[in-house]
C-alpha cells in the first residue's frame, strides 16, 4: 500500500512526534532508526512540483493542474485521459489479474470536473476507483465499489475538512480488511498543510487523526510505503498578507499587454484555501519576445528564484516541453507568483496564506513500516519511488 500524506513538510510528522500525537509513527519509527535503517529520513521529491507529479513528468505527461494546450491555444484542466502518456502499475496488476483498490479524494471519476491525477487513474481502469468527496455517488459498474459510506460508516465529509482526509484512510483500512487487495493507493488532501503551520494546534490534530489507520493498516500486515507529493511553506508577509509577484501585470507592463500569458500550474477547481498562488508558474511568450534577455531580467526580481527557458526547463525538472511555456518561472522559500492580479480570488483565504511548488518545497517524508532491504545506500530516493520500494525492497512480513 502506498499512502500520500498531500502536502506533508517533514517538519509536520516531526512535530506531531515530538509533541506525542503521533505515537505509533514514533513508536515505528524508533524500532527501525534502532536498526540502522533509513526508512524514516525525508527524501528528496522530485524538484520542482505540484501536487500530481507523482513520477517523472516526462514520461507520464501531466505536468501539472493546468495549462496551456498550444495546439488549440486553449487553457485547460489537465484532466483528461487524452493527456497521459503511459500506463501505470495499477492498471499493469489488473492485467495480471491482481486485486487493485484506488481511493483518490477529490472528485468522482464519474465527475468531469475531476483533478488531473483522477482522470490519470481511472484510465488506468483500476478494479476500484473512488472519491471520498463524492462517495455517495460511487456504483459497483463504474467505480468497482459501492456502499461506500456503510463500509467506512462515516458520513459524506466536506470538500474543505480534515474528515476528507480521515474518510479515505477509514476507506482503506476496511478495504484491506475485507478485501485484502494486493495493490492500493490512497491519497489525502493538503487543505490543512495549507492552512496550519507544523506544530500547531490544527496540524498536530491532524497527524494524530492520521496515526490511528496507519497503525491499522499496519497490524492487518500491509507493507506500507508513506510519502508527500510536495512539501509547504509560509507565503505572506509579517502583518499575515500574502506576499505575491503578480507576474501578469509584471509582464504586461513591460511587454505590452497580449505578448505573455502566464498559467499558474498549480490551479484546480480547489482553490479557495490558496487561491491558484503557488512557487511555480510557466510562462508563454510572443515570439517577437526576446525570451533570453526576459530571463535575465526577470531573475532580479526580488523574490524570483529561478528562471529557465523551456528547453532548460524540460532537461533539468524532467518536464514535457510540449506542456510547459517558454519560460518556467519560481519564487523564493515564502513567496509566490500569480497572474494577473485580478484573476486570483483570495476572499475565501481564512489563514495566513501557505503553499508549494518551488525548490523550497521538494523535500518530503519518505518512511515504510518495516525495513528496507536490497537498496542501495547511496540512492536518492525521489517519491515517485514509492512503488518501486513498496513492490521490490520491503521487508515482507513472515
Amino acid at each position: 500500500m502506498v499512502v500520500c500524506i498531500d502536502g506533508s513538510e517533514p517538519d509536520y510528522i516531526e512535530q506531531a512526534i515530538a509533541a506525542g500525537v503521533m505515537p505509533g509513527m514514533a513508536d515505528r519509527a524508533r524500532r527501525l532508526s534502532e536498526g540502522g535503517l533509513r526508512h524514516a529520513e525525508f527524501h528528496q521529491s522530485q524538484q520542482p512540483l505540484d501536487r500530481h507529479r507523482a513520477t517523472a513528468c516526462v514520461v507520464h505527461g501531466i505536468a501539472g493542474n493546468f495549462f496551456l494546450e498550444r495546439e488549440t491555444e486553449e487553457k485547460v484542466m489537465m484532466n483528461d485521459p487524452k493527456f497521459l502518456r503511459c500506463t501505470h502499475h495499477l492498471f499493469r496488476s489488473r492485467r495480471q489479474a491482481r486485486r487493485s483498490q484506488w481511493s483518490r479524494l477529490r472528485t468522482s471519476c464519474a465527475s468531469r470536473s475531476a483533478t488531473a491525477s483522477d482522470w490519470a487513474m481511472a484510465a488506468m481502469a483500476a478494479p476500484s476507483a473512488f472519491s471520498s468527496e463524492r462517495a455517495d455517488e460511487v456504483t459497483l459498474a463504474e467505480h468497482g465499489i459501492e456502499n461506500v459510506l456503510e463500509l467506512v460508516g462515516q458520513p459524506l465529509p466536506d470538500v474543505y475538512s480534515a474528515e476528507l482526509s480521515g474518510f479515505v484512510m477509514a476507506a482503506g483500512v476496511e478495504i484491506a480488511r475485507r478485501k485484502k487487495p494486493d495493490l492500493m493507493y490512497l491519497s489525502t488532501t493538503d487543505y490543512i498543510q495549507h492552512k496550519y503551520a507544523p506544530g500547531s494546534q490544527g496540524a498536530n490534530a491532524f497527524y494524530a487523526m492520521m496515526d490511528a489507520p496507519i497503525g491499522a493498516l499496519d497490524a492487518l500486515g500491509c507493507t506500507l510505503v508513506m510519502v508527500a507529493d510536495h512539501g509547504m511553506n509560509a507565503k505572506h508577509k509579517a502583518d499575515g498578507s500574502p506576499d505575491v509577484i503578480y507576474l501578469q501585470d509584471v509582464l504586461d507592463d513591460w511587454l505590452g499587454e497580449g505578448r505573455a500569458e502566464v498559467i499558474c500550474p498549480i490551479t484546480d477547481p480547489y482553490v479557495v484555501h490558496h487561491g491558484a498562488l503557488g512557487s511555480f508558474v510557466t510562462v508563454y511568450l510572443d515570439p517577437s519576445v526576446d525570451a533570453d534577455a526576459l530571463v535575465d531580467r526577470l531573475a532580479t526580481l526580488d523574490g524570483i528564484d529561478t528562471v529557465l527557458s523551456r528547453g532548460r526547463a524540460a532537461t533539468a525538472l524532467e518536464l514535457p516541453e510540449d506542456r510547459i511555456g517558454d519560460l518556467v518561472v519560481t519564487s523564493t522559500q515564502n513567496v509566490v507568483i500569480g497572474a494577473a492580479e485580478v484573476a486570483h480570488d483570495l476572499s475565501g483565504l481564512d489563514a495566513p496564506l501557505r503553499s508549494h511548488g518551488g525548490f523550497t518545497e521538494q523535500t518530503v517524508p519518505f518512511m515504510t513500516n518495516r525495513p528496507v532491504i536490497g537498496l542501495d545506500d547511496k540512492r536518492q530516493l525521489r517519491n515517485f519511488d514509492a512503488f518501486d520500494v513498496a513492490l521490490n525492497h520491503v521487508e515482507v512480513r513472515s
